[in-house]
């Protein structure tokens, strides 16, 4: 009995292109040819594709069933590392559709991880401190961010704040003092300066370094807030 490539298709559940590119990639070995000169394939060839159909449904690329060769029927290692990484997989998209019911349930801002955006939801900050706490969030240990993050519960609107986010870049400075004795008056800085006795110690355990933390936030800082608002920062923690 010998097949057609179009017969062979219709066979493997499959089409001409695929088994095409089969031979185009070096999967699938070239038949010989009927007098008539088109390809004749035997048992062997279907054989063939459908372990490589198979392989490829199971999640393997063709590179992959390429590496494999012809003669190994039951690939065990490379179907072991396929299944650990599809355990990995199934592991990271749980961890997906848990932080996307969080985000759905409390309709919690989605630049930030989901246990930090709900913890700081009610907060109630301006936008060049939420903007600050977004990229803060990429520069802590998830341990220190969650500790940063628990500080800002309480977080409101005091008068204090609303003067620093108010506070025009050529305030004097009388203004400025005032300003920075009422934040620094602020329940808020309290609990942060309870959270961390040394300010460093919020860059400690950084990822990526405590130098490049430092560096990055102090960039956020001068692009966030104009010259007053700095000073008044600066004379906060003097």
């Amino acid at each position: 009995m010998a097949w057609s490539t179009s017969q062979l298709a219709d066979l493997a559940g499959t089409t001409l292109r695929t088994i095409r590119h089969y031979h185009d990639v070096g999967l699938l070995a070239e038949p010989e040819r009927r007098a008539n000169g088109y390809k004749s394939y035997g048992v062997d060839h279907l054989v063939r594709v459908l372990r490589i159909k198979r392989l490829n449904d199971l999640g393997l690329s063709l590179a992959q069933i390429a590496e494999l060769g012809d003669g190994d029927e039951h690939p065990r290692e490379a179907l072991h590392e396929l299944d650990a990484e599809l355990a990995a997989q199934i592991e990271r998209l749980q961890q997906i559709r848990a932080d996307l019911a969080l985000v759905l349930r409390q309709e919690t801002p989605t630049d930030l991880p989901a246990d930090v955006a709900a913890m700081i939801a009610d907060a109630n900050l301006s936008p060049q401190d939420r903007s600050f706490t977004v990229v803060l969030a990429q520069l802590l240990s998830p341990e220190t961010l969650a500790k940063y993050a628990s500080t800002l519960k309480d977080y409101s609107r005091d008068p204090a704040v609303v003067a620093f986010d108010t506070l025009p870049e050529d305030a004097d400075e009388e203004t400025r003092q005032r300003v920075a004795d009422g934040m620094r008056a602020m329940p808020y800085m309290a609990e942060m300066r309870a959270a961390f006795p040394d300010p460093a110690g919020l860059y400690s355990d950084a990822p990526r370094g405590a130098d490049h933390a430092r560096r990055t936030v102090v960039k956020v800082i001068v692009e966030l807030y104009n010259k007053a608002q700095l000073d008044v920062l600066v004379r906060m923690n003097g």
